[in-house]
């Protein structure tokens, strides 16, 4: 083994589990500690200044500035017997993470001293540089301002000695630079239709929250490998590496016991991540060795986004500490699973309805598939921008790869409510029907329960999926922001339930009763998203074909992909729910395709400095091994017993002959492709030309280095492997 590969993996042999600290309290008695929730505030502010808080939240009114001043000196009453030292605006521009900059809490006190001081002002309002996050062209190099503004929807917390104050990010113009900003209008959309539409059947309603629990799935790998994987460390994936022998084909990881090293990190995280009010709740193997999963209790979109967020730089922070690597990145192993972000979304009343629950009554099922069908609706007008939505360099290795929902956005229904929805398109009465619930099941093993079944099954294969009482959107990429799914989703469910509401009005008025007007405009949108509707298997070559005939947009090329939201369907879409004006778009197209191409011209040079400064001189090196060993062979015996003796390694000294040669002739070829590509002035045309041109070599090369690294004699092969990658010890 090569020395440097030989102590890395032996030290990591070597690590023990680093025990994770065990609270005397229960969960529940630390939860939030470092939130600044209504509880803390109603110790730290005056009750009129608290009244005013909440009364402003719940009317969706904005604070004034006399009581942001109140506020912000009860948040930093108990920042400071928090031991915090300093504030800052945390935001999340449009890279994936999250920003900040901190501030002190401190002023001159005019008599040569300092005053720890925070007010209103820098609560409500900062300034970060705007021209140096991705803007899209909104801002120029020499436009730098920009400003954050609190979003007191969603608590301020401590991390450190830094009071962190959750904002949005916009531009001097009030163009939006965040995922936070059109998430909060599309949120607000969905309220205010989904609202209208639920008073039809329940006139007290006066607000509807979208909820939001996400599923984040990760790889944890040994800190020593990762360092010793140039690939893994720039770009978040191997890209190369022979499959291991066994690997996730005995089916024996998912849901197994976790491994010690790897439970004393999720203790950790656990207590952190309940410290800061993110409600964790279940944590399991999954499917591929070294992978694992993290899920929390459903909350309010907008704060669970503000949670997943950070737990992503908790899990990272955390993991390091534990002696391992967090992986994000969809696809960071070849032949194994990739990882999602499962967003499972709903929508619930102030009264306590979940309204894609179904009823007890006739009545209440109507409501149920009135929301169900809306659903739907904007997932058939709008398959092409929630693919969109969804796709990116990275996660673009995983969709369709028989692990993932393929990239072809369809939903799942289930037999059950397929079969109400198909009695209701066909029928010509005001009859309602029912739907049956959860029933039981006895299983003839003695001193086991009947268990109660749910009434539609799950399809893994389907990007959307109603579970029950929620759809589940499985497409999302583990390392993407949830918000980005969410601003489509419940932006386009906004627009479909205006329209909804908008027609059963003209029926009404035209003399209908508000039953038959509700059936006939459900029966005209059951019809209209048909095509949308597929309960089989999505990873079918045939349901391919059978979606195309459908006109599903079934375009797999990630840049081609991004023109969704430049469709004039979308912008229409979007303007009329006033989440993001066409500029916005335009600008985060932009900053789309100029990431896309970056990270695949960050791959294409990695890839070559690998192929030229550890491949080849590892594979010819061993080469002249086996040349000298042959010259040898030839020397010591006559010409037929060496011939026969030397058969073997003259094969071999061919095929890497055949390897390596293929491999430096790529390298200069992908080289002098990128110098042209490189050219290209128009973003799109860019970024179209490195999946098309560039991104083809890296698959091709790959193959190669993978047969060398089966060639190549175990002690010479300079990078760690996947056998050793994949299994924690």
């Amino acid at each position: 083994m090569s020395s440097l590969r030989f102590k890395v993996v032996e030290e990591a042999f070597k690590k023990r589990p680093i025990p994770a600290a065990t609270p005397t309290e229960r969960p529940s008695e630390y939860y939030a500690k470092y939130v600044f929730n209504q509880d803390k505030m109603r110790k730290y502010l005056p009750l009129k200044t608290y009244n005013k808080y909440c009364a402003a939240i719940d009317s969706g009114t904005p604070l004034d500035r006399a009581t942001a001043d109140e506020i912000a000196q009860g948040m930093k009453q108990w920042a400071i017997e928090m031991g915090v030292t300093h504030c800052t605006h945390w935001f999340q521009p449009l890279t994936e993470g999250t920003a900040e900059k901190h501030d002190a809490f401190v002023e001159h006190d005019g008599k040569g001293g300092m005053i720890e001081e925070f007010t209103g002002k820098l609560l409500v309002q900062q300034e970060p540089d705007a021209s140096s996050f991705p803007n899209g062209g909104i801002r120029s190099t020499f436009e730098a301002r920009g400003y954050s503004a609190w979003d007191p929807t969603s608590p301020v917390f401590i991390v450190g000695d830094t009071l962190m104050i959750p904002t949005v990010f916009i531009s001097y113009t009030g163009e939006a630079l965040d995922y936070k900003a059109p998430l909060k209008k599309a949120i607000a959309a969905v309220d205010k239709a989904a609202t209208s539409v639920a008073q039809l059947f329940y006139p007290d309603v006066k607000k509807v929250t979208a909820n939001l629990g996400w599923e984040q799935e990760y790889f944890l790998v040994d800190e020593g490998l990762y360092a010793a994987r140039p690939d893994l460390l720039l770009t978040g994936r191997t890209l190369m590496g022979h499959d291991s022998a066994k690997n996730q084909q005995m089916e024996d990881h998912y849901f197994g016991a976790i491994p010690e090293r790897v439970t004393e990190f999720m203790k950790d995280l656990e207590i952190q991540a309940l410290e800061l009010g993110i409600p964790c709740k279940t944590r399991h193997n999954e499917v591929a060795p070294n992978q694992f999963e993290f899920a929390p209790i459903y909350e309010e979109c907008n704060l669970a986004v503000d949670h997943n967020m950070l737990l992503v730089s908790l899990m990272r922070k955390i993991a390091r500490k534990h002696g391992f690597r967090c992986l994000l990145h969809e696809k960071p192993f070849a032949g194994v699973n990739g990882s999602g972000k499962h967003n499972n979304w709903s929508l619930t009343t102030d009264t306590g309805v979940i309204l894609h629950a179904p009823g007890k009554t006739p009545e209440e099922n109507l409501r149920f598939l009135t929301f169900v069908v809306s659903a739907l609706m904007a997932v058939h007008r709008h398959n092409g921008l929630l693919k969109a939505s969804i796709m990116s360099a990275t996660n673009a290795h995983r969709l369709g790869g028989h692990e993932a929902p393929p990239a072809i956005i369809s939903t799942f229904l289930g037999r059950q409510l397929s079969e109400l929805l198909d009695k209701v398109e066909n029928s010509t009465t005001d009859e309602l029907f029912t739907l049956e619930g959860k029933h039981g099941i006895k299983l003839d093993i003695p001193q086991i329960p009947e268990l109660m079944i749910d009434n539609t099954d799950r399809n893994r294969t389907s990007p959307f999926a109603f579970t029950g009482n929620r759809f589940e959107f499985r497409a999302i990429g583990s390392s993407a922001n949830c918000a980005s799914a969410m601003i489509a989703l419940n932006a386009a469910a906004a627009e479909a339930l205006n329209n909804f509401r908008a027609r059963v009005d003209e029926h009404i008025a035209a003399g209908q009763n508000k039953i038959s007007a509700i059936l006939e405009v459900l029966r005209e949108d059951i019809k209209t998203c048909r095509p949308i509707h597929f309960d089989g298997n999505g990873y079918s070559d045939e349901w391919k074909a059978e979606a195309a005939r459908r006109g599903l947009d079934c375009e797999t090329s990630c840049p081609i992909v991004f023109d969704r939201y430049l469709d004039e369907a979308t912008i229409k879409m979007f303007e009329s729910t006033k989440v993001m004006n066409r500029n916005e778009l335009k600008a985060r197209n932009e900053i789309k395709w100029e990431t896309y191409y970056k990270k695949v011209q960050i791959e294409s040079r990695v890839l070559g400095d690998l192929c030229m400064n550890h491949i080849i001189p590892v594979a010819t090196k061993y080469q002249s091994v086996l040349v000298d060993n042959v010259s040898k062979i030839l020397k010591a015996f006559p010409p037929e017993k060496a011939a026969q003796l030397s058969a073997y390694n003259v094969t071999l000294i061919e095929k890497i002959n055949l390897h390596t040669d293929f491999i430096v002739n790529a390298v200069e070829e992908m080289v002098e492709k990128r110098k042209i590509v490189n050219k290209l002035e128009n973003i799109r045309d860019l970024a179209i030309a490195y999946h098309d041109e560039v991104e083809p070599f890296l698959n091709a090369i790959r193959k190669h280095i993978d047969k060398l690294e089966l060639i190549v004699e175990d002690q010479m092969w300079t990078l760690p492997k996947y056998r050793e990658l994949l299994f924690i010890r």
